[in-house]
């Protein structure tokens, strides 16, 4: 069976999905990077090879997220895209007609906007903490709270307080304060959703005009009090897709069967999970930019280099894929 692998590599978390070529998801991995995204993608690789190496073929692969350029060398990518083209993707197929996507991420918050079944318009917000699913799991750990129950102990909320949360260095001493106070918690845990909330529309969300259908992905649409406090501030419905937490893996299996028509895919196979891959660095001294160059030797063989503004060294790369 032809099927297509699509790689999210983020900074807190990477996504592995596989379809089949009828668009149905096969299998899908969500892992935490742990600063060793090498290391995570070959066992993400490894995982998905004993389950399906001897059932699929991988005809295409396709690459996203914050370090794509790294997951393009480790799998042997057909196609590496943004993250905006590769979840605006998947939403178009698994919610034909949306038109504004909310997504929250481990690191970043993003907002695209869709019309007729292309990206408008769209902001990024990877500055402030205050917002992502990072900052959610950390007062979620600071409280003792699991992560999973956090979003059903705010709905039990009758009378959120107010958190002040422009950023999380002021979200947090403010829920402790109001901790101090004497505020329940899951009015505490309600405000902090709220606040999110608030935080996202005014700096992500700012002037984009968000019209319904609205979907709402990342890892933080798992939680049913961020969810309830953006229906509350919008007065609409959100729809949260069923792979949620995999969207960009699944905008990237797609992406990679548009590549491959009529071609042959570059992806490296399952065995690349079990390669030799060392990254390295050095800054050029050619000119007063002082670019910070990657290179990364598959097996002792230098494979690519990036992060030259000319090209003097991403150009001169000995083999590719």
């Amino acid at each position: 069976m032809k099927a297509y692998l699509g790689v999210d590599v983020g900074s807190v978390s990477t996504k592995l999905v596989v379809m089949d070529e009828n668009d149905e998801v096969l299998e899908s991995l969500y892992l935490r990077t742990q600063g060793q995204p090498v290391k995570i993608v070959q066992d993400g690789l490894r995982t998905l090879g004993e389950k399906l190496g001897q059932y699929v073929e991988i005809a295409g692969t396709g690459v996203t997220g914050s370090a794509r350029n790294l997951a393009a060398v480790l799998v042997g990518a057909d196609a590496v895209k943004n993250e905006i083209t590769a979840h605006a993707v998947a939403v178009s197929k698994l919610v034909p007609g949306a038109q504004t996507i909310l997504e929250i991420g481990g690191q970043d918050s993003k907002i695209i906007i869709m019309r007729d079944g292309i990206v408008t318009d769209f902001a990024m917000n990877t500055v402030c903490a205050a917002g992502t699913g990072s900052f959610l799991d950390h007062q979620a750990d600071r409280l003792k709270i699991p992560i999973e129950q956090f979003g059903e102990l705010a709905l039990r909320s009758k009378n959120p307080v107010r958190i002040a949360g422009r950023c999380a260095v002021f979200a947090e001493s403010d829920m402790i304060h109001k901790q101090q106070l004497g505020h329940a918690a899951e009015d505490i845990i309600a405000g902090l959703c709220e606040a999110l909330v608030r935080n996202y529309l005014n700096n992500v969300g700012k002037g984009k005009d968000i019209l319904p259908p609205v979907v709402f992905q990342g890892g933080v649409a798992a939680n049913t009090g961020i969810k309830a406090a953006f229906e509350k501030a919008l007065n609409m419905e959100l729809i949260v897709p069923q792979y949620f937490s995999v969207m960009g893996a699944v905008g990237c299996c797609l992406l990679a069967k548009e590549a491959v028509r009529g071609k042959q895919t570059k992806f490296k196979g399952w065995q690349a999970a079990e390669y030799k891959f060392q990254p390295t660095s050095f800054e050029c001294k050619g000119c007063p930019n002082l670019c910070e160059v990657i290179q990364i030797y598959e097996n002792g063989v230098l494979i690519a280099r990036w992060g030259d503004r000319c090209g003097k060294w991403s150009n001169a790369v000995v083999k590719v894929g």
